[in-house]
Order: C-alpha cells, then sequence, then structure tokens
C-alpha cells in the first residue's frame, strides 16, 4: 500500500478527523493506528510494533537517549514555569502600573502594546494573557476599545512566537522541522540554520504585524472595529456591560508587591543564556575547526541550548520568587503550585508533538508525499502553485480545528515530502507556507485557544474579538497569498517579500485619516 493512493487514506482520516471532531489528539493517534496497520498490510501484530517502534524511536535514538527531543519537551515544561512563577509574583500588573505613567497618546499606546506582544515571545498563551493585562490600564486610559487590545495582542502573539527560535513555538517547530530534515537526508543546512531562513519566507506574519502597525498609525478603522473605537472615543465605555471587571482575571496574582524587574530579567537571561549556550554547544561541535558565527550556528546543538537556557532562566525567576517569599508574601504551595500548575498548561502541548513525531515517521514509511508528487507531475499542476496551495490548505485545517499546532503537526511533514520528490528548491518556502497559513488559521479561528485568551487577556467578549478582527486577518492573508505566489512563480524569496511590503504600502494610503471627532 506505500507510495499508491491507499498511502493517502491515513494522512487523510487524520485531517478530516481533525475537521469534524476538533480533536487534535484523538486524530493524531487515530491516523498512527491507521498508518501502522496500512504498513502492515493490517497484520494488527506487526501495526503495534510498528506504532510502538515509532513511538520509541521519539525518546531512544541508537541505543542512547534522543537529546534532541526530550530537552525540547523539558525547555516547553521549564517554560510554563517561569510563566506560572511570574504571574504569582504579581510582577505582571507591575509592569503594567509602571507602563501607565509614560505613555500619553492614543497612538502611543498601541505602539506600546504593538512592542510589549513582540517582545514577550517565549509563549503565545504567556504571550495572550500578559501583554492583555498589562497593556489594558494604558489603552482604557486612551478611550482604546478592548477589541481594539484584544486585536493587537492577538495579533502580536502567535505571528511573534511562530519565528522567535527561543520559543515554546520555536522549540515546537525545530523538533518538526528536524524530523523532516531528517528523514529526507538533506544535510544542506540544519535544524536552526533552516528555521532562519524560513522567518522572511514567513509572509503572513510580515503582513499581520504590517497591517496591526498600519492601523495603529493610521488611526483609520473599518467594519466592526470601526463601531467600537468610535463608541470609546465619544463615550469612555471601552468594553461591553456583560465583560467581567479586570480584577476577575487578575486573581491569579498572589502577591500585591510584584517588581517590573521580576518579569523582565527571566525574560533577558532566557534569550541570552539560551543564545550563549548556542554559541558554546557550537564551537565546542567545531573543535578547532572554522570559528565564524554561520559555522557555529550550524554545529549548534539548539535543544541542548534551549534546555540549559530554560534550567537557568527558572532558577533566575526562582530566586525573585524566594525574595516574596523572605517577606512572607508566598509560601511553600505557590511554590510548588507554580512548578505544577506550569508544566500541567504545557502538557497538551507536549503530548501533540510526541504525537506528530510519531506519525511523522510512519506517513514516512508509507511514502504518501511521493504519491502525492507523482498526482502532482500527472496532474500538471505548475510547481510555482505549490507555496500558495500549501497556504491555504494550512489556513482551512487550522481555523476549522482551531490550533495551528495541529496542522503543523499534520502538513509539515507532508508538505516536506512534496517538495523533496518533486522541486526540492521548494522545500523551505512550502514549509513557511504550512507555518504561515496555520497562523492565518488559528487568527481567524473563533474556537482557537489564542483568540479565546487574547480575549480573556484583554477583557473583551470572545464574538467581539472574532468578528472585529476578521477583515483584518483577511486582508493580512490575501497580502501574504500574493506573496507565495510571486515567490512561487519567480523562486525569489525577496520578491516575495517586496510584494508584501508594497500590498501593506497600499493599504496605508488607501486608508483615509479620520476627522478630528472621530479620533
Amino acid at each position: 500500500m506505500a507510495d499508491s493512493f491507499w498511502s493517502l487514506i491515513p494522512p487523510l482520516l487524520a485531517i478530516i478527523m481533525v475537521l469534524l471532531t476538533r480533536r487534535v489528539l484523538i486524530s493524531l493517534g487515530v491516523g498512527i493506528i491507521a498508518s501502522a496497520l496500512f504498513i502492515a498490510h493490517f497484520h494488527v501484530s506487526d501495526a503495534v510494533r510498528l506504532m510502538f517502534g515509532a513511538l520509541n524511536g521519539v525518546f531512544i535514538e541508537d541505543g542512547g537517549l534522543n537529546t534532541w527531543n526530550v530537552y525540547i519537551i523539558f525547555f516547553i515544561l521549564l517554560l510554563g514555569m517561569i510563566t506560572n512563577f511570574i504571574s504569582v509574583m504579581g510582577a505582571t500588573q507591575a509592569f503594567g502600573d509602571w507602563m501607565i505613567r509614560r505613555v500619553k497618546t492614543r497612538v502611543g499606546a498601541q505602539i506600546v502594546t504593538i512592542f510589549l506582544g513582540i517582545a514577550l515571545f517565549i509563549d503565545d498563551y504567556f504571550n495572550c494573557l500578559t501583554v492583555g493585562q498589562v497593556a489594558r490600564p494604558i489603552t482604557d486610559k486612551h478611550r482604546i476599545s478592548r477589541a481594539k487590545l484584544a486585536y493587537i495582542v492577538d495579533s502580536t502573539a502567535a505571528p511573534v512566537c511562530v519565528i522567535a527560535p527561543v520559543s515554546s513555538w520555536g522549540a515546537y517547530i525545530l523538533g518538526l522541522i528536524g524530523m523532516v530534515l531528517t528523514t529526507h537526508n538533506i544535510v544542506d543546512y540544519t535544524e536552526l540554520s533552516a528555521f532562519l531562513l524560513m522567518i522572511p519566507m514567513n509572509f503572513y506574519v510580515w503582513s499581520a504585524l504590517g497591517v496591526v502597525l498600519v492601523i495603529a498609525l493610521k488611526q483609520a478603522d473599518f467594519g466592526p472595529m470601526k463601531k467600537h473605537e468610535l463608541h470609546a472615543i465619544k463615550t469612555g465605555e471601552v468594553s461591553r456591560s456583560d465583560v467581567k471587571t479586570s480584577g476577575d482575571l487578575e486573581a491569579g496574582s498572589a502577591s500585591s508587591l510584584g517588581k517590573t524587574s521580576e518579569l523582565i530579567v527571566p525574560i533577558i537571561v532566557l534569550f541570552v543564556a539560551t543564545i550563549g549556550f548556542i554559541f558554546w554547544t557550537g564551537m565546542s561541535a567545531l573543535d578547532g575547526g572554522e570559528k565564524s558565527v554561520i559555522a557555529i550556528l550550524g554545529e549548534a546543538d539548539v535543544s541542548t541550548a534551549l534546555f540549559y537556557g530554560g534550567i537557568v532562566a527558572v532558577l533566575t525567576t526562582i530566586l525573585f520568587f524566594f525574595r516574596h517569599v523572605a517577606k512572607g508574601e508566598l509560601n511553600g504551595s505557590h511554590f510548588f503550585g507554580s512548578i505544577l500548575n506550569g508544566m500541567k498548561a504545557m502538557l497538551p502541548a507536549v503530548i501533540i508533538l510526541v504525537l506528530a513525531w510519531t506519525i511523522s515517521d510512519l506517513i514516512d514509511q508509507l511514502g504518501t508525499g511521493t504519491y502525492l508528487a507523482d498526482v502532482v507531475e500527472k496532474a500538471n499542476l505548475p510547481f510555482a502553485l505549490l507555496p500558495f496551495i500549501i497556504f491555504i490548505i494550512a489556513g482551512l485545517i487550522a481555523f476549522s480545528t482551531g490550533t495551528s499546532w495541529g496542522a503543523f503537526a499534520l502538513l509539515l511533514p507532508i508538505a516536506g515530502q512534496i517538495a523533496a520528490a518533486t522541486h526540492i528548491e521548494l522545500i523551505l518556502p512550502m514549509l513557511a507556507a504550512v507555518l504561515a497559513g496555520a497562523v492565518f488559521g488559528d487568527h481567524c479561528s473563533p474556537i482557537s485557544d489564542t483568540t479565546i485568551l487574547s480575549a480573556t487577556g484583554s477583557n473583551c467578549h470572545h464574538i467581539d474579538h472574532v468578528m472585529t478582527q476578521l477583515p483584518y486577518a483577511l486582508i493580512a492573508a490575501g497580502i501574504a497569498g500574493a506573496g507565495y505566489l510571486a515567490l512561487g512563480f519567480t523562486e525569489s524569496v525577496w520578491i516575495g517579500l517586496l510584494i508584501v511590503f508594497v500590498g501593506l504600502g497600499v493599504l496605508y494610503f488607501s486608508l483615509k485619516i479620520p476627522i478630528p471627532a472621530e479620533r
């Protein structure tokens, strides 16, 4: 059944189940079982051995520990701990109080919120809840609607995390990219160098960030957002009356004496320590060879660097935590609660990642990509359309399921196999298109966790956020889609990126500045 029409059934079954049930874990599990059965020609005992073999390969490699996968899992868990410690110490609220004394205009308030969203990139959950709570006092003061705040938060959460290697998203994506590169014996670049090369190819990131910046600078809203903004400006009511008060969302802060440094320092330490360990592992691997930055990054053990950097950041956060303990503000229950709750929050992501690694191995054995590549060749479909088509498909899946990570897990292996079997030069653009399309679909989806958390952290009604954000997200997707068409036909990343910026320029100059009464 390998390399034939039947090889489509297991991955299609997983995708259809995701669309119908919106349950990624169950769908991936069914895909794994179906893949193993098809490979084993429905011999149950052989299928069971294949499944356990693929799952075992996630943790054990060549008779030893698969440190790449295991360290990435540990890093994700460490990020959950950092997030909880910062919240419990009250550092988030302290940072908000510090900022409100320094921002004077509506444009300034929105630019600061955009900056915060970009800066707090370590995790999208942390970003959505933190930025909304930090910026809310600032935006309320300047009569910016909660719908606008939620839109800014959502537009700078996943779109930034997806291009940040030192983040929970970066760790997850690096794991999937590593599997794709290993599967197809691609040695031209490492997981990290491939990730970095894909950053300018992720056109939806740049279009989404560009659109939110244009809207903030021009103050020229349209669609449902305009109604919310005009109401906030004229009445001072920034949200609907049926939304909970901000105090309801700040109950997670056990200490009222948090400091701004307790949020800023751990994030800086995480970033600096991880970068330092990346260079350390890279230089150690070179062992006297060329010490250029590119060579060092090419040999770096990123998963080890993420793990060690995460440990240093957690220890830094714990030092701040014990200052509160010494003052009697926090105690041991808060300490152990932060650790357990942090890991618990990240467990779904870890399980998805493990299942994604498992199904990637089995899909490769099925030869699904090889068969699809043959179909593409026989259909005479221009290879130039592949990045655009992958972008649209990823968007539809993420929109329907409410999860970009599930779309990553399902489509990255398939996109990699199609590119490897047809036009290998397009493998990175196609992988980038999966990431971009999945973030777009997640951005629009009413059942997306980041959509819900952005609304929650901003104290915005969920449906208000969905309806006001949708027109802006669709415009960003249209601009990104044009970029992928240009990339496909010219095979130039920079021409595609130029089209994206041209599209943003057209949007900027086509929007009319509102009259003073509307501002």
